[in-house]
């Protein structure tokens, strides 16, 4: 049995299609068996909302009068990067206000403008005959922006280490606060909803796939960087450990703060949670067993970050479906667990996009260009300069 996008867009046009989401195609599959599921199925939708450091926005301010080329800009106090041209800039979610604690960063500005509130634009630059103006001190918002993109380099990691931490002090991280002596461990993923889980070799998700993105469309532009094919996999397919990434990019004016938020990690910094949704068409009965996968059959390393070392070490491998119930044991005794992705907001996702397909809003996208199977990673070393 095998179908092609364009059939399946022609059932999704015609209100014919036959949507699910992740969570719900697992129940279809024990009821009626993988075969006859992958015949009727169309659509499965996955999601995850989660903290995604590797984010941030392209902004136009639109020209000055008379012109500048802006070379140091902040926003609310937040820098930006303002190395493209005469009035663009970048935000990064994690860059932090100057002057300021860890309470506001690129982060709260990015949520603060899909809010349609004001910020505030300083802006200085070097004259030149072209470009004679050197500073500027205004407002601006999400209308008065000509464009305004959410380009993430780095979302919806394909799986990721849990954290935990032996020393005798606790650790303030991008997991979290991790306490003293395995007092606790930390998670982040939506598990067998999560998108890249449900189509482990990257069938469907690649360059140009289309995407829910922080409440609007959006588009898979890339691999996200340190996207990492070569880890080690189970007999299932699915990596165990941080594997595969995508950059995505979306019209921040038509996102909602429902699925775009700010967020603060005691002691580390600041980050911003997106909702990501993606649609995986049923090709074949390989594309449903995929889909099709449990909690109960996904792994994941818990690894100390006790360990102040790059390649921390290994504790011991865990399914999500234990980690999901609230504890997991280490070193002889029941250890609390805690997860910084949020299910129900997921789950809300991955509806919300099938009812989007549903009502023929929305259509799976044919990849331009897949996902890399193989790639290389690499680390920066030190270098003794005498």
């Amino acid at each position: 049995m095998q179908k092609t996008y364009d059939e399946i867009n022609a059932r999704i046009k015609t209100g014919q299609a036959v949507i699910v989401t992740a969570e719900e195609v697992i129940g279809l599959v024990k009821q009626h068996g993988e075969k006859e599921v992958a015949r009727t199925v169309d659509v499965v939708t996955t999601a995850t909302f989660a903290p995604m450091c590797s984010s941030g926005a392209f902004l136009n301010f639109g020209h000055t009068d008379p012109p500048m080329r802006m070379t140091e800009v902040s926003l609310n106090g937040v820098p930006a990067y303002a190395g493209i041209a005469a009035v663009d800039a970048y935000i990064g979610a994690t860059e932090l206000a100057k002057g300021q604690d860890m309470s506001y960063g690129g982060a709260h500005v990015i949520e603060d403008l899909v809010n349609g509130k004001e910020i505030e634009l300083v802006a200085k630059a070097y004259a030149t005959d072209c470009y004679p103006r050197t500073e500027i001190k205004t407002r601006i918002s999400k209308a008065s922006l000509n464009q305004a993109y959410l380009f993430n380099p780095r979302n919806a990691y394909q799986n990721y280490a849990a954290a935990t931490n032996s020393s005798e002090r606790t650790l303030h991280s991008y997991m979290g606060t991790l306490q003293p002596n395995f007092g606790n461990v930390t998670y982040s993923t939506s598990g067998e909803l999560s998108p890249l889980l449900n189509d482990p070799y990257y069938r469907t998700i690649g360059v140009g796939t289309r995407i829910f993105l922080a409440g609007a469309e959006g588009f898979v532009a890339w691999e996200g960087t340190q996207h990492n094919p070569n880890q080690g996999r189970g007999a299932n397919g699915v990596p165990i450990g941080g594997a595969g990434t995508i950059a995505v990019i979306g019209d921040l004016k038509a996102m909602s703060s429902e699925f775009l938020r700010a967020g603060i990690f005691p002691g580390y910094g600041v980050t911003l949670f997106v909702g990501i949704g993606i649609p995986i068409p049923i090709l074949d009965e390989e594309m449903l067993r995929f889909t099709a996968i449990t909690n109960r059959e996904i792994y994941t390393n818990v690894v100390d970050y006790g360990v102040a070392e790059r390649k921390r070490p290994v504790i011991r491998r865990v399914s999500y479906a234990e980690l999901q119930s609230g504890e997991v044991e280490i070193a002889g005794k029941r250890v609390k667990t805690a997860s910084f992705s949020s299910l129900p907001k997921a789950r809300a996702i991955a509806q919300l996009l099938k009812e989007w397909l549903q009502r023929g809003d929305f259509v799976v996208e044919r990849p331009v260009k897949r996902l890399p199977l193989v790639a290389e990673q690499h680390c920066l070393q030190d270098v003794d300069h005498e």
